[in-house]
């Protein structure tokens, strides 16, 4: 498991920690980012570390494979001049080194390996970290309006859970009643006023026909008498 994996870790208990407080988003992310800056100078100084450790380890396998070869020639040198004694004790010393050899670069294969994994780690934690920077303001807006839903939202559920909706209901219902009484009453005055007039005008046009019955009596009487 690499560095950042661990950091990863600790910053997603931090976040959700935060998130359960409701803390500030600002404040939240500007710690996720110091969070992520520390880290990065950590694991880049961690890396510089183990690559001194190779360049160190690598001096030191230099000097024991010369040591090592320098130990072959003697040996070749004692053959040569048929003292086979010393031949045999100059491999027992190359041998030494060559064991000394493959110890130093089992050292250098894993110092490599830890180096490669401290660069993954630190690319991908510039990237996020980059993406962070990039992202900020827009996640702490987004994080101001969804708390603000979630309080509208709770609001909307308390009211549609208690009886103050109801009374709030009924309360509606009963204008609604009152206005469409007050429609009535108006309609019933109107009609009133109009049956008046009606009658007024039924009135006036048997006065009319009355008047003209007489005028027509009148008429005949007055003919006859002229007769």
């Amino acid at each position: 498991m690499g560095i950042f994996t661990r950091f990863k870790d600790i910053v997603s208990s931090n976040i959700n920690a935060m998130l359960d407080k409701a803390e500030d988003p600002e404040k939240m992310i500007k710690l996720m980012i110091q969070e992520m800056e520390d880290t990065l100078v950590e694991i880049k100084a961690s890396c510089a570390g183990a690559m001194a450790s190779k360049t160190k380890v690598g001096r030191a396998l230099n000097e024991v494979k010369a040591k090592a070869e320098d130990w072959e020639a003697k040996a070749k040198l004692a053959v040569s001049k048929g003292r086979d004694d010393l031949a045999k004790e100059a491999l027992v010393e190359k041998r030494n080194f060559t064991n000394e050899v493959e110890r130093l670069e089992a050292d250098v294969a894993q110092l490599d390996g830890v180096i490669h994994q401290y660069h993954e780690d630190i690319e991908q934690l510039e990237q996020k970290l980059a993406n962070a920077r990039k992202k900020r303001q827009t996640l702490i807006q987004r994080h101001v309006q969804a708390q603000k839903r979630y309080r509208a939202q709770t609001a909307i559920r308390k009211i549609n859970n208690s009886d103050a909706f109801a009374r709030f209901e009924a309360f509606q219902n009963r204008i609604e009643r009152m206005e469409a009484d007050a429609n009535l009453v108006n309609a019933k005055a109107k009609a009133s006023l109009a049956d008046e007039f009606a009658g007024l005008e039924k009135d006036e046009a048997i006065d009319n026909e009355l008047a003209a019955l007489k005028e027509d009596l009148d008429t005949r009487k007055a003919t006859k008498t002229a007769e």
